[in-house]
C-alpha cells in the first residue's frame, strides 16, 4: 500500500481543451506498467470540454451538480450525480455542465501502446451546446 498526500495544485483546464471555466484535479496516475489515469473535473456553468476521443475510451462518474454530454451525431444528453457515462474507444464526444448548473466528475482514462489517452479535435459550437434539453 502506497498513500500520496497531494502536493498537486488544482490545474486551470487550458483554452485548447475546454470552453469556460474548467479546474482539473488529479486523483490517480499509477507508475508503470499501469496506463489508467483519473481527474476529478469540476465545470462551471455552460463550461465544457471540446470535442474529443480517447483511443481506449473513457468513463465518466457525475459527483455533484448537473452536466451534459454527446456523443458524435447523437442527442445531448442530462446527467446528474451518480451517473455513469462510457464514451467507446475512438467514439468522438463532449461533455461539461448545464448552462446554470456547475458539475464535476471524474474521468477515468487507460492510455494506448504509445500513451496517448486523448485527441483533442474541435471547440464545441454555441448551436450544439444550445441543442440540450432543459436541465430541471
Amino acid at each position: 500500500m502506497q498513500i500520496t498526500r497531494s502536493s498537486i495544485d488544482t490545474v486551470k483546464g487550458p483554452a485548447d481543451w475546454f470552453t469556460g471555466d474548467v479546474y482539473i484535479d488529479a486523483v490517480a496516475a499509477a507508475p508503470a506498467p499501469s496506463r489508467v489515469s483519473a481527474n476529478l473535473v469540476h465545470f462551471m456553468p455552460g463550461a465544457r470540454t471540446h470535442w474529443h476521443r480517447h483511443p481506449l475510451g473513457q468513463t465518466v462518474f457525475v459527483t455533484e451538480g448537473v452536466g451534459l454530454c454527446q456523443r458524435r451525431g447523437g442527442p445531448v444528453e442530462v446527467i446528474r450525480p451518480g451517473d455513469r457515462v462510457l464514451f467507446e474507444a475512438d467514439e468522438e464526444h463532449w461533455h461539461g455542465a448545464a448552462p446554470n448548473r456547475l458539475m464535476v466528475h471524474v474521468a477515468i482514462n487507460e492510455g494506448d501502446d504509445d500513451h496517448a489517452v486523448v485527441h483533442w479535435l474541435a471547440p464545441v459550437t454555441d448551436e450544439e451546446y444550445g441543442a440540450a434539453p432543459a436541465a430541471d
